[in-house]
């Protein structure tokens, strides 16, 4: 048996359905794949290996996030949320254990980890 994927699903109003798209598709370029209106999915171009982290902190001493998105420009995705007042909560630091990262919330409230290996 193998694992293919995992998905994170993270709960919006209706309302707030719109303005996540949105800033996903507009921050992380993520395209919608799917959208039923109380459910849509967006997703990149890149593949990956399935992944769970389990922590009782974010590293540093951090609140642990709710999504680590790793990406291949840190600084054009700060660059972005800069553009937008989206402000930047932690970092951008570069960590002991290898990766430049900072927190960032999402219109849902969601703490989003945004990193790029060193």
């Amino acid at each position: 048996m193998a694992v293919k994927r995992v998905v994170a699903n993270l709960t919006a109003s209706p309302e707030t359905i719109t303005a996540a798209k949105a800033f996903y598709r507009s921050i992380f370029d993520l395209d919608v794949a799917m959208d039923f209106g109380w459910i849509a999915t967006l997703t990149g171009s890149g593949s990956m290996t399935p992944q769970i982290s389990i922590a009782s902190e974010g590293g540093s001493g951090t609140a642990v996030p709710d999504l680590s998105i790793e990406v291949d420009n840190l600084q054009e995705v700060s660059d972005r949320l800069r553009d937008r007042d989206i402000p930047i909560e932690y970092g951008p630091v570069l960590e002991p254990w290898g990766v430049r990262r900072f927190y960032v919330r999402d219109p849902l409230g969601k703490l989003l980890n945004v990193l790029e290996h060193a």
